[in-house]
């Protein structure tokens, strides 16, 4: 799992307890002026882009970070059976 500099503090710890899981921490070195495009930030942006897709997850309507959770887990499905349902083309293999 890869986490901005921001998620350094209990996110680590939480992911050393998960014996399937390891994390890397994509932090910014001081050196860098400007907007510089750090490595793998792009896969944790285009996922959020991918849930913003869905009107229910636009904004925080749920109370319980449990009903948060299955929101997102039917957004994830709702877009992966959509991309297994669509007709390949004869080119792709």
């Amino acid at each position: 799992m890869w986490a901005d500099g921001g998620h350094t503090g209990p996110l680590v710890g939480w992911c050393r307890d998960k014996p399937a899981l390891t994390s890397e921490i994509v932090k910014r070195t001081d050196d860098m002026a400007g907007i510089v495009v750090l490595p793998r930030r792009w896969v944790a942006e285009r996922t959020f882009a991918w849930l913003m897709n869905s009107r229910r997850l636009a904004r925080d309507y749920e109370t319980l970070p449990a009903t948060s959770e299955s929101m997102i887990r039917w957004s994830r499905v709702t877009r992966m059976s959509r991309r297994l349902g669509r007709p390949r083309s004869a080119g792709r293999h």
